[in-house]
């Protein structure tokens, strides 16, 4: 019997361990779709999760939800916005929720959340996006729907989160960030005590102003919880803000319609230590070993309502007498420290919120420190009354208080200024309705930190306060090379500091010598040098809208010396925008207008240049640009007029990146004088033509133009001279360097050789003197390793064939003049007697009529006859010769015989 017991045992608890292990395969997807429908049906909101895990066996007797990649997404009018994240939730109930139907509240035992993120906003309409839960649509019906889940919580715990809550209503933002909090008791009970303990670091804005940044609070609170009355009260309690310890108690009441809050907190010891604790600890450093004297007390209260329209009245006062602090590792002392601050609310409406500080003041030897201020209406139309004076040392602050090994400050400080404002005019800009009156002087000021290459000295600055501007009434000063001295005055000193406006003023600058490196970085400097890797980059302040009228002896940009340097600059939304100014470079004289933005990522820039007078080998070896568009610079010496445009992107150094210019160029030579020798395209060119020497190339007025984009330098044609020789020049060139020209030289003919000129003599013509052709030359390869060829041999060729055309030409027309004077003396009817005694003359003139007056008379001849005749006189060969030649020459003329019949004739003329 008693194995039979033990085997039905058995056998019951192997079926239940099954049980537990297979639920949770059965039991995951449900799970998962009841806390999704539970959620999303009770919400404004949408609740997803990646994966969904049981487990039975780890939390027996209860059950363990482990949801991965939690959401919660808003709906309008927080449309897409996540409310809730976490990498994992993992909550406890009774195995019993898990067979419950969707629409069944779940009774949650245990909650557990690592990596959330909590995003609250308010938006300027009020709305919040935590007011998520739905509404059961029948306000006066005493039923409502499910809440989903219950809460009989004995534990909870958050790990590594974040809690973000934005009121753009209000202008404040708070966040708890690598929160720790986790708390223990019994939820289910109606009167139960809850143990916490929170661990956070805290920041605070409002209006742009941060309070509080990444300081340190912890929290161990032992609350009393009253379900019934929903109310929770402190019961023991210690808080840490930074190393300020606090201790507080009271309650806080949920009504329906309101929430009460009772609280009070204040200081647990006087030491001023205390206070020295609530300076975030990133400025104070280590405040441990500080030795202070005196004391001082914060203590505060927060009671009243708290609703759509108030917020609990409160005080906060902070007090000392007559304290003191020392760092042990620094010599002096902050003795005869002052302060009575109060901030406090008494109405409970928010814009009733007031500030006083009595007096802050404090002494490091025998300088002296005061601060007196009054602010009304802090959260609605902010009253400022202020008053602050003292004279100090500055180099006794970093002697006196950490402030920083890599910051140190020098100089005397000697200020007395009054100020009265509220923000709504200086929102509107009515800087009228202001009263700031005062003066401030520094001197034998200096500044050092790796924002700068160099210390910033300060000789002398003087600044006189107005209603409604400040004036600059001198500033002297120095970094590096650099020195510098202006004047001027600020519009709106107030709008800057308070409401971020931009500083507006109008400022005349003098230096003698001013080094754009002085004002880069050391990082960015070793990177300009090639040293190391680019970090942040000079950039153009955001905060100035301002005119400058600026003068310098000497302006040091990179390895370029300007001289004389004059004109206007204008400095406005991230943008430096030059107009008139001019300089000194190179022996000549240059005019630029154009403009620098640091708006975007990568700084651009646009430019117009005026050269005039430029020494051109200066030009070359000192700008970088000119190697690029012009490297047959490098061969020229003289000096040039240019107009240039041009635009692209800067380095981090402010040098132009070449890769991304473009723009064009006019340029004109003056006086210039070439040394072949110094650039390869030209010794290359003069190879190819021996009788051209490329250093008595004449450039004198040349004028060309260029245009150059994607890397490109595009020429525009143009015509350079060598003695008698025209040379037409055309292509263009990549920024690397790459040629693409062609030069055609207009050629005479007497520079072709020996064989050319021979039958330029044979033809004895002067005009053929002038006579020219056309040679061209293809130039391609690298500008350091050009290949220059070109088509000189076809050109003589085709010379050799034109002269001998025009000697056959000649020839011919040789034999129509002869025979054109002999018809002339025939057809003219000329009777007059001839001087000529010559027979022969006259039997040749007697037969050439007899010819003529066959071919033009149109009597036939018999050969008989023409025999008899020709025996009848008395005619020497020559004459029938002469009779011959005659017949033939003008038989070709009248019935168009072929040429070469009229080559035989002109070879019997000879």
């Amino acid at each position: 019997m008693k194995k039979k017991i033990l085997r039905i045992v058995g056998v019951v608890v192997l079926v239940f361990m099954g049980i537990l292990i297979a639920a949770p395969f059965i039991l995951e997807s449900k799970i998962g779709d009841i806390l999704k429908n539970n959620v999303n049906n009770n919400v404004n909101a949408t609740l997803d999760f990646s994966e969904a895990k049981l487990s039975l066996i780890k939390s027996f007797p209860s059950a363990e939800v482990a949801l991965e990649g939690v959401s919660l997404i808003n709906k309008a009018p927080f449309e897409g916005d996540t409310l809730f994240a976490a990498k994992q939730v993992e909550l406890k109930m009774g195995i019993g929720e898990l067979f419950k139907s969707a629409g069944e509240a779940i009774a949650i035992k245990s909650l557990t959340v690592d990596g959330a993120l909590l995003n609250i906003k308010v938006n300027p309409e009020g709305k919040a996006s935590y007011d998520v839960g739905k509404s059961d649509g029948n306000d006066t019906s005493e039923e409502t729907s499910s809440d989903g889940f219950t809460l009989e919580l004995q534990s909870y715990e958050i790990t590594d989160s974040k809690i973000v809550y934005d009121d753009m209503e209000g202008g404040m933002t708070l966040v708890l960030n690598k929160l720790q909090h986790k708390g223990s008791g019994d939820l289910s009970l109606a009167k139960s005590e809850f143990d916490t303990t929170t661990e956070a670091l805290v920041s605070f804005s409002m209006d742009s102003t941060e309070y509080l940044s990444d300081n340190t609070i912890k929290l161990d609170a032992l609350i009393g919880v009253d379900l019934e009355e929903n109310r929770y009260t402190f019961l023991k309690n210690e808080a840490m803000v930074n190393q300020l310890p606090l201790v507080f108690d009271g309650f806080v009441k949920l009504n329906d319609e309101n929430q009460e809050v009772d609280i009070n907190f204040k200081t647990p010891s006087s030491d001023f230590k205390n206070f020295l604790a609530l300076i975030p600890e990133a400025y104070t450093k280590s405040i441990e070993n500080v030795t202070t004297t005196g004391a001082c007390t914060v203590e505060g209260e927060f009671k009243g309502i708290v609703d759509e329209g108030h917020i609990p009245t409160f005080r906060i006062a902070i007090a000392s007498d007559n304290a003191s602090f020392k760092y042990p590792d620094l010599p002096k002392t902050v003795k005869n420290i002052q302060l009575d601050v109060t901030l406090f609310n008494t109405t409970g409406v928010t814009e009733d919120t007031y500030v006083e500080i009595k007096k802050a003041s404090f002494m490091i030897d025998g300088d002296k420190f005061n601060l007196s201020s009054k602010i009304k209406d802090l959260m609605g139309n902010t009253k400022v009354n202020a008053h602050l004076d003292g004279k100090m040392d500055l180099a006794n602050i970093s002697k006196a208080y950490p402030i920083g090994d890599d910051m140190k400050l020098s100089g005397i400080l000697d200020a007395d200024v009054t100020t009265a404002f509220d923000m709504a005019s200086i929102e509107k800009k009515q800087y009228e309705n202001t009263k700031t009156s005062g003066k401030m002087q520094l001197s034998g000021f200096e500044y050092s930190s790796p924002e700068f290459k160099n210390p910033v000295s300060i000789k002398n600055a003087a600044m006189t306060f107005n209603p409604s501007t400040v004036t600059l009434n001198s500033l002297e000063g120095k970094t590096g090379q650099t020195d510098f001295s202006a004047k001027g005055s600020i519009d709106n000193l107030l709008g800057f500091m308070f409401n971020d406006e931009k500083v507006e003023g109008v400022f005349n600058l003098n230096s003698n010598t001013f080094a754009v490196n002085d004002f880069m970085s050391s990082e960015e400097a070793s990177a300009a040098a090639g040293t190391t890797d680019v970090g942040e980059q000079l950039r153009i302040p955001s905060f100035l809208d301002c005119t400058i009228q600026a003068t310098a002896g000497t302006v040091i940009y990179d390895d370029l010396t300007l001289k004389d340097v004059k004109g206007n600059l204008r400095i406005v939304d991230e943008k430096a925008v030059l107009s008139n100014m001019t300089s000194s470079l190179f022996n000549g004289k240059v005019a630029f207008d154009g403009e620098v933005s640091t708006k975007n990522e990568t700084p651009t820039f646009a430019m117009k240049l005026g050269m005039d007078q430029l020494g051109i080998g200066e030009s070359f070896k000192g700008l970088e640009l000119f190697k690029v568009l012009a490297p047959i610079a490098s061969a020229i010496q003289g000096r040039l007029n240019s107009d240039i445009e041009l635009s692209g992107n800067l380095n981090s150094d402010f040098t132009p990146d070449l890769k991304t210019i473009s723009g064009k160029m006019l340029a004109e030579l003056l006086s210039p004088e070439i040394n072949a020798n110094q650039a390869k395209v030209l010794s290359a060119m003069g190879s190819k033509f021996n009788f051209i020497n490329m250093d008595k190339l004449d450039l004198k007025g040349l004028k060309t133009a260029l245009s150059f984009e994607d890397g490109v330098v595009k020429v525009k044609p143009f015509t350079i001279a060598y003695q008698d020789i025209a040379i037409n020049v055309d292509g263009s060139h990549t920024f690397d360097q790459k040629l693409s020209y062609t030069a055609t030289l207009d050629v005479p003919a007497k520079y072709l050789g020996s064989e050319v000129n021979s039958l330029i003599a044979k033809i004895d013509d002067k005009e053929l003197g002038n006579l020219t052709i056309p040679v061209k030359a293809s130039i391609g390869g690298n500008y350091t390793s050009p290949e220059v060829t070109t088509d000189l041999t076809s050109g003589v060729k085709a010379l050799t064939s034109k002269l001998v055309e025009i000697q056959k030409q000649k020839l011919v027309n040789q034999g129509k003049d002869k025979a054109n004077e002999l018809i002339g003396d025939i057809l003219g009817g000329n009777s007059k007697d001839k001087d000529s005694t010559s027979t022969s003359q006259d039997n040749t003139k007697e037969a050439v009529k007899g010819v003529l007056g066959n071919i033009l008379g149109g009597s036939k001849t018999t050969q008989k006859d023409t025999v008899a005749q020709k025996s009848d006189t008395t005619a020497t060969p020559a004459k029938n010769t002469v009779k011959e030649a005659t017949k033939n020459i003008l038989g070709g003329l009248l019935s168009g015989k072929k040429k070469k019949d009229t080559e035989a004739e002109k070879d019997s003329i000879n």
